[in-house]
């Protein structure tokens, strides 16, 4: 039974910060990012944690960075614990499968997102405006539906704890400056474009995922996660029917439980039942058997 891991702390390391899901080390020249088992939901970090998630995480991420290398560069310096620097070694036990030696970028104040499909958020403000993030797309979509072209919508960085806010692209250049906004939204979309046709032969569809970049010596990079189930929509093709919401491989499982609770998406996240743990963690599982189909 792989051990849960909700948290590191490593004495001999430089803390530089824990997001929601990852915990970061400040290597000097390098950073050390270990992806923990922690989950969270609507923003709201939960208690419980996922077993195996994190290992899921950084071998997909691995996968994906791999495969856009010809778009993008990306951060990754090394995988394997036996390439991180020597005072790493006494916590391999831990490090193993779950963490990333990466380069240290400068990243953008922004999340790109790109939909391909009419889901969450986005189909919530189409039934109201007939727009998405001030997009406006043909009358008369379904819940789920492929949009026409995907669309890239990007958003702030908000604190933990806090919701990120969609922005214009304008918004975007004001923030990044037009050279590196353009970049990173041709990036994002055409990572998506060749992701969707990969997982397509795989039986997932990739509804709609975001992306972080940074900028390391002076060059344009993607960084954090590649195509998760924490930062995608991943569908099953066989059953996809547009026309409501579809079952899927992410984390939307999770949130879905959390919607018939009557809890304000606010912390402290309520206590999770174990049969929403395991199918939780299943579900990731079953995300990296068909995506990588065993080439992770």
């Amino acid at each position: 039974m792989t051990k849960l891991v909700l948290t590191t702390d490593f004495p001999d390391l430089k803390s530089a910060g824990r997001g929601k899901v990852r915990d970061i080390y400040d290597l000097g020249d390098s950073l050390l990012i270990v992806t923990t088992d922690r989950i969270s939901a609507f923003d709201v970090i939960m208690n419980e944690g996922i077993p195996g998630k994190g290992q899921v995480l950084t071998q997909i991420s691995a996968f994906w960075f791999r495969l856009m290398e010809g778009i993008i560069p990306n951060h990754v310096i090394s995988t394997e614990v036996a390439d991180y620097p020597p005072e790493c070694a006494k916590y391999s036990e831990i490090l193993r499968g779950r963490s990333m030696l990466v380069k240290k970028a400068k990243p953008l104040p922004v999340e790109c997102i790109v939909r391909g499909y009419l889901a969450g958020s986005g189909w919530k403000e189409y039934q109201q405006t007939g727009s998405v993030c001030g997009i406006t797309l043909p009358a008369g979509l379904r819940e789920s539906d492929r949009l026409p072209e995907p669309i890239f919508t990007p958003s702030t960085k908000a604190e933990i704890g806090s919701h990120d806010e969609n922005i214009s692209f304008d918004k975007m250049v004001e923030l990044c400056g037009l050279n590196l906004a353009d970049k990173a939204m041709k990036a994002t979309l055409r990572i998506y474009e060749k992701a969707r046709n990969i997982a397509d032969t795989r039986g997932i569809i990739i509804a709609d995922t975001k992306f972080e970049f940074g900028v390391y010596n002076g060059e344009l990079i993607i960084i954090d996660e590649c195509l998760t189930p924490d930062s995608s929509r991943f569908w099953p093709k066989a059953s996809y029917r547009p026309g409501g919401p579809q079952p899927s491989f992410d984390k939307q499982f999770l949130r879905d439980y959390l919607e018939t609770l009557d809890w304000d998406k606010k912390a402290p996240a309520p206590p999770l039942p174990e049969d929403i743990i395991a199918r939780t963690a299943e579900k990731y599982r079953e995300a990296l058997t068909k995506l990588t189909c065993g080439e992770a």
